[in-house]
């Protein structure tokens, strides 16, 4: 191991390998042609609130509104958002999530219970003590990425 790689570097790295790895026990659980962006909106939705525009959910999953045009669209066919037209300017769009995208999202969440649990076992209490850290970790970073 390279001791001159500063340690945020390695713990962003870390992340982001616990991150490549949770997506492929997460993927192992959605069914076919559905994909971790679709749960994530989904999730976010659900997290953060209804009643995005597009252009809000493309910024803050940091991907270009065409990708994001794209993600709503599957959700949309399979019928877990809706668009309204926006109250406030009647040329966009929100994304709502239905009853049917949110009882989705929850038996997903449910499904993993076995993996989680195995997860658990292994590392018990780890999430945890980690979650705090990570947490401010995440505010400080969405709190700057307008900054550069």
């Amino acid at each position: 191991m390279d001791e001159n790689i500063p340690n945020l570097f390695r713990l962003f790295n870390e992340i982001g390998i616990i991150n490549q790895l949770a997506s492929a026990i997460l993927q192992s659980h959605l069914p076919k042609g559905v994909l971790v962006p679709h749960f994530t909106v989904l999730n976010h939705l659900v997290r953060v609130r209804d009643g995005s525009t597009p252009l809000e959910l493309a910024r803050a999953f940091q991907v270009p509104k065409t990708t994001m045009t794209h993600t709503l669209s599957g959700l949309k066919e399979r019928a877990w958002v809706e668009e309204r037209r926006n109250p406030q300017d009647a040329r966009s769009k929100q994304v709502w999530l239905t009853r049917t995208g949110r009882h989705f999202r929850d038996e997903v969440i449910l499904s993993l219970g076995p993996d989680l649990a195995a997860i658990e076992r292994a590392l018990p209490g780890l999430a945890g003590s980690l979650l705090p850290d990570l947490t401010r970790v995440r505010e400080y970073l969405d709190s700057a990425r307008d900054c550069r």
